[in-house]
């Protein structure tokens, strides 16, 4: 199998781990050594961005209160199972640093204290999520998955990514395949 790296995987209907259940997940990584990735469509419902900031002392608290509630309220999203603490952020290509990664089609991942800073006080890039946690597979597992018919891949799409809004982004990846939920089947075609 061709790399998956910059592609969007999409959950069936029927996924029996519900760690995984609706997930529209970013691969940002994809070789033979496995791969890794980031859930961009569930929110944490206890945690806002200004809480993250807070807690990881990136501005006195009189700053972070006088922040515009855009971005004090922004969403933080569960990224995925593993390293449940650990930041990332994808982003455009106006912030860049020694630690920033090229995904696809100018979106990138950092994982420092930089970019959140950024976000927070700027020059923020003029696109960007943030993600506690993220995804990983070990050497051919998440081909195994695909083959049992566990994920669908859709191919990347900066708008669905930054643009259509987060509780929506599962029925938009299953319509750029121009199905609906309903019209999944849980069985797995071999020819």
């Amino acid at each position: 199998m061709s790399t998956l790296e910059g592609q969007f995987l999409v959950a069936m209907p029927d996924m029996e781990d519900e760690r995984f259940a609706e997930s529209v997940i970013l691969l940002v990584g994809h070789s033979d050594e496995g791969a890794m990735g980031l859930v961009v469509n569930h929110a944490l419902s206890t945690l806002k961005f200004s809480d993250i900031l807070d807690e990881l002392d990136l501005g006195d608290p009189d700053s972070i209160i006088r922040l515009p509630d855009s971005i004090r309220n922004r969403e933080v999203l569960r990224g995925g199972p593993v390293e449940k603490g650990r930041g990332f952020v994808l982003h455009s290509g106006e912030y860049r640093s020694g630690n920033t990664y090229a995904v696809q089609g100018g979106v990138y991942l950092t994982a420092t204290l930089d970019v959140l800073k950024a976000m927070a006080f700027g020059p923020a890039p003029k696109s960007s999520l943030f993600a506690l946690g993220c995804c990983g597979w070990g050497a051919g597992q998440l081909e195994d998955e695909i083959a049992r018919n566990g994920w669908l891949t859709v191919p990347f799409d900066k708008e669905l990514l930054f643009e259509v809004p987060v509780k929506g982004r599962y029925e938009a990846a299953l319509a750029r395949l121009g199905v609906t939920r309903a019209t999944l089947s849980s069985e797995a075609g071999h020819a």
